[in-house]
């Protein structure tokens, strides 16, 4: 299982604590491979970004209106936290669907 997030981000310690064999892959050092963000694109399209953080904030409109997929390669940090990948399947953020499906 592999954990999408920021090493310093609340949420993706909360979910590493929960799953102790999740294996922690920090975007702001390796950006998530292309073929999982366009995954996670087609599967939660514009959910995937993260409109709340300071780095959505910080774009001018003309930077925000670009494609999601563009924003991410360029802004990793953007990405909502975490993407979890286990096997075939990914998980967007750390909310009590995804709590109840990984930790059954």
């Amino acid at each position: 299982m592999i954990l999408y997030g920021l090493k310093n981000c609340d949420t993706c310690r909360k979910a590493l604590k929960a799953l102790p064999n999740a294996e922690l892959v920090d975007v702001s050092v390796t950006p998530v491979p292309e073929a999982t963000l366009d995954r996670a694109l087609a599967e939660f399209g514009e959910k995937t970004l993260n409109t709340r953080s300071t780095t959505w904030r910080s774009l001018d409109d003309a930077e925000r209106a670009k494609d999601p997929k563009t924003l991410l390669l360029a802004h990793p940090k953007l990405m909502k936290r975490p993407l979890i990948a286990e096997d075939d399947n990914l998980y967007l953020g750390w909310d009590k669907a995804t709590q109840a499906a990984l930790l059954g």
